[in-house]
């Protein structure tokens, strides 16, 4: 990040505090108080929808407050309070049966369709869609904002973490150094603890050069594709460095292709896998067969993907199957205040698109900065994800400024088990605010893969009144 785009990057923040007093908002409850939900109006004719589940393990322990995770998923355009929600670590299932590894156990969570246009967020007519990870912070600040007067929700007091899952890691870092500055402008009272960062898009120019060496190490390329890959990841590399951010995402895609093609289609979210052989992720990539950026040619690697995972799945009651076919049934229903002609995830490719520009670019200075004003920074990656994977996470980590990486660097790993299993589950250091856990056999969806020790990740993180 130069310093021109920092300065920049400050005034838009500054400018956008006015926007936290214009803000409108809708707010439902349930009947029994265990959930809330809402609509602000971070912009004219932009709204932003989320969705707040209270602990049924909330204990009252004095002077140790009871914790809230704001859940970011990927994408961008990948809905938070679907996906995340009823596929990874919510109260139910996409079956709406009771999920025995819930976050809830452990937090209050709240999910938010991040950035407008994703989810049950929408623009009117004549509306803007965020351009960018700047914007959609200046939008989630706005809602936090105003999501936070209202005393029944609690976030004012709760110690707040935030969780990110992919393109949504992104998201987190932007929103912290947003959150941060209003509150010390006396605009926001959050108590921000906090971020987690789950196999994130923080370094595409790390991520894709990994991705040749590691598949040839796994006899899954062999080496005239390896030197087509690296040489495909050079130029990504180049055009990052000269910040031609949307020549870079078309070779992204074609690298992407690349890579499917010669690998027999590995699996992107899980590398011991072909596409067709895992339901989660058996399509989590959109390839792309030209060498121009189109309206829905190149899609997010979060979205196509968990449609067609949902759709593998079949969901009861219900007629059609599929997550999709539950947000914009029971659920739609459930909640009352989704307009009748919004359609959950209908605005996703039209999310994407504005994101192209940002979409390879880094955001490692964003990690330094949060580390230097002392915000707990912790970062996860599961064993077997190539998309964002552990090589390219290692290897961003080691770009870091932060005074303590060295010393990071050089301590040595705890292993982590989980219950009365003696079996491996993968390992974990930290110095000072700074924390690394290596998931062993999870892909891209850690919580899903791993669940049990996942879990206990994030009770350590929040250091949760449950545990």
């Amino acid at each position: 990040m130069t310093k021109r785009f920092v300065l920049r990057f400050c005034f838009i923040l500054i400018a956008s505090f006015a926007l936290f007093h214009v803000g409108t908002s809708i707010t439902h409850k349930s009947q029994d108080g265990t959930e809330e939900w809402g609509y602000v109006q971070v912009r004219p004719k932009a709204h932003m929808f989320w969705w707040l589940y209270r602990s049924p393990s909330r204990v009252d322990a004095g002077s140790k407050p009871w914790p809230t995770i704001l859940w970011l998923q990927g994408g961008p355009g990948g809905s938070g309070t679907g996906f995340g929600n009823f596929l990874e670590i919510g109260p139910l299932n996409l079956n709406l049966k009771t999920r025995n590894s819930t976050w809830l156990q452990k937090a209050d969570l709240l999910f938010v369709d991040n950035p407008v246009g994703t989810g049950y967020s929408y623009v009117e007519s004549g509306g803007e869609f965020s351009k960018g990870d700047v914007e959609a912070a200046i939008d989630m600040t706005t809602l936090l904002a105003e999501v936070s007067k209202n005393n029944t929700v609690g976030l004012r007091n709760a110690p707040l973490y935030i969780f990110a899952e992919s393109y949504g890691g992104k998201f987190a870092v932007t929103l912290a150094l947003s959150l941060l500055r209003a509150i010390q402008a006396g605009n926001l009272t959050l108590n921000l603890r906090g971020v987690a960062l789950g196999n994130s898009w923080m370094s595409p120019e790390d991520y894709t050069y990994s991705w040749g060496p590691l598949l040839k190490d796994l006899s899954r390329i062999d080496d005239v594709t390896l030197q087509a890959s690296n040489r495909l990841a050079l130029k990504i590399k180049q055009q990052i460095k000269n910040k031609l951010y949307e020549n870079a995402t078309i070779l992204w895609s074609d690298l992407e292709e690349l890579i499917i093609t010669k690998s027999n289609h590995v699996d992107f979210y899980n590398f011991m896998l072909d596409l067709e052989m895992d339901s989660l992720a058996s399509t989590t990539i959109t390839t792309t067969t030209t060498t121009s950026v189109e309206s829905n040619r190149i899609d997010s690697f979060e979205v196509k993907k968990n449609s067609r995972y949902l759709s593998s799945h079949i969901y009861k009651p219900g007629s059609g199957g599929g997550l999709e076919a539950l947000m914009n049934g029971p659920i739609k229903q459930k909640l009352t205040i989704i307009p009748p002609n919004v359609t959950w995830g209908g605005q996703s490719d039209s999310v994407f698109q504005f994101f192209i520009g940002d979409f390879m670019k880094p955001r490692i200075m964003e990690i330094d900065e949060l580390l230097a004003k002392g915000i707990n920074v912790t970062i996860y990656n599961g064993q077997v994800d190539l998309i964002c994977s552990t090589k390219g996470t290692e290897a961003w980590i080691n770009k870091l400024k932060w005074k303590g990486l060295k010393t990071f660097i050089n301590k040595e790993r705890t292993t982590l088990f989980c219950g009365n299993e003696k079996q491996t589950k993968g390992f974990t250091k930290s110095h000072q605010n700074l924390h690394f856990y290596w998931i062993l056999g999870a892909g891209h969806f850690v919580p899903v893969d791993q669940p049990c020790v996942t879990l206990n990740m994030v009770d350590a993180i929040t250091q949760s009144p449950a545990s």
